[in-house]
């Protein structure tokens, strides 16, 4: 049985991801932001008023390393934590003003991105490549 790297898909998916990572991290320099720190924004600006743990699920990330992320956050004054009113033990992150503002200012950064790897594909084949990855994942993902 013989095995070729460069022709394996978790190879290849990861080489890619490190790929896109590093240009993003680049293009991210401006804002004082890592891409870690990008997705919680991005996620909360989709929906505020989430908690540490539903951050976590949302950016596949553990709740420890979502908690760093969301200390930093705080720190640059982009979010800040409220009081759950409804689970005492837990705080319910939200976007403020600024996180508002910079959030904004990097969507245009990203859509670049993605038309940057993208560059020679038709609409389609990037819709493709999109089903066809969330398809792997799915694979991969899915309860016995």
């Amino acid at each position: 049985m013989t095995f070729i790297m460069d022709e394996s898909l978790g190879f290849i998916i990861n080489r890619t991801a490190v790929a896109v990572k590093k240009e993003f991290t680049r293009r991210l320099k401006a804002f004082d932001l890592t891409p870690e720190q990008w997705s919680i924004l991005n996620r909360l600006g989709e929906q505020d008023k989430l908690t540490q743990k539903d951050l976590a699920e949302r950016t596949y990330k553990d709740q420890p390393n979502t908690a760093r992320i969301l200390d930093k956050l705080e720190k640059k004054e982009l979010i800040r934590r409220v009081d759950n009113p409804e689970d005492r033990r837990a705080f319910l992150i939200h976007l403020t003003d600024r996180g508002k503002e910079v959030r904004e200012g990097i969507i245009p950064i990203t859509l670049q991105l993605n038309v940057d790897a993208s560059a020679g594909f038709e609409k389609e084949e990037t819709r493709q490549l999109i089903n066809l990855l969330n398809r792997v994942y799915d694979n991969l993902n899915s309860e016995p």
